[in-house]
């Protein structure tokens, strides 16, 4: 039952991460947005891998930097794509799409892996969270103009649709299904603290390499005021990884703990709506109640 509840955490942790890092990335006058993004979930990662090695002991060599460095690339470049799409799309449209990676990831594991050992049940239960992931998007992605206007007119930001608008969302989702995908495959080889601090340390390589072209090379400030959601965000963001890493390592849940972690953008949703105002129709909320039905079977399911 671990994994339903570590997922869950995820789920929180990465919605609200969804949050700040919309507040962070949203202004379109700071064409860097998204790599201080990086920037700040490196620094707050590159902490937390530090506590884990010198206090948790955990084991990390160049070795096992070097097994999970494909996997930490997908993670980070379908990341960076995410901070960037923030800037030209609503969290509401963006979140969903980018995390029907979760259905993806549940469908290649039946493929591949196969349904052998899930009852009915259960099969219906990761349908439910796929069709609620994914539908959110189409919703989002067919909205009627006239309700598209109300909801940017009440969050004082507007966007114009543009291919760019819906193209690195749904990069985003390849390339984190891909890595979820490989992850769970990389994590039977591989102690799962030293896996996530892998991935943690690169990704600190990856902020201070953002760092060296914004500050130094573009000459491009950072003002504290501004850092603050980002910082915010990565906070959340890390959280959510430790929690995700020991979730999906537990190979018999894959499909199941995959969908409900992916999840995160029916919370993500409503938190768009609670704190930046972003209106939702009837059918967001009927989206968002499938996926919260499919969590609840899942969870039954397994006691």
């Amino acid at each position: 039952m671990m994994w339903f509840w570590l997922s869950l955490i995820a789920l929180l942790c990465w919605s609200g991460s969804d949050l700040f890092s919309k507040i962070g990335c949203r202004d379109a006058r700071d064409k860097y947005s998204h790599l201080k993004m990086v920037i700040a979930v490196g620094v707050v990662m590159g902490l937390h891998a530090a506590f884990e090695i010198f206090v948790g002991g955990t084991e990390i060599n160049l070795s096992i930097l070097l097994t999970y460095l494909p996997v930490s690339l997908l993670y980070i470049g379908s990341m960076t794509l995410g901070y960037l799409g923030l800037r030209y799309i609503e969290l509401s449209i963006s979140s969903p799409i980018c995390n029907s990676s979760g259905a993806l990831v549940a469908v290649l594991t039946l493929l591949f892996v196969g349904s052998e050992g899930y009852s009915p049940l259960a099969l219906f239960a990761v349908a439910l969270v796929c069709v609620g992931a994914i539908g959110l998007g189409v919703v989002d992605a067919c909205e009627d103009e006239e309700l598209r206007a109300q909801r940017q007119s009440l969050g004082n930001y507007k966007y114009a649709k543009s291919f760019l608008a819906l193209a690195l969302p749904v990069a985003y989702c390849l390339l984190d299904a891909a890595g979820t995908f490989a992850d769970n495959r990389v994590l039977e080889t591989l102690n799962e603290d030293s896996a996530n601090v892998a991935y943690e340390l690169t990704f600190l390589l990856a902020g201070i390499v953002c760092f060296v072209y914004v500050v130094l090379i573009k000459k491009d400030r950072l003002i504290p005021k501004m850092e603050a959601p980002k910082y915010t965000g990565a906070i959340f963001e890390t959280a959510g990884q430790f929690a995700y890493i020991y979730a999906i390592a537990d190979t018999e849940h894959l499909a199941m703990s995959a969908p409900i972690i992916s999840a995160y953008c029916a919370a993500s949703v409503l938190w768009s709506r609670l704190f930046l105002k972003e209106k939702l129709s009837w059918k967001h909320y009927a989206m968002i109640l499938l996926v919260v039905i499919g969590i609840v079977i899942m969870g039954v399911f397994d006691l």
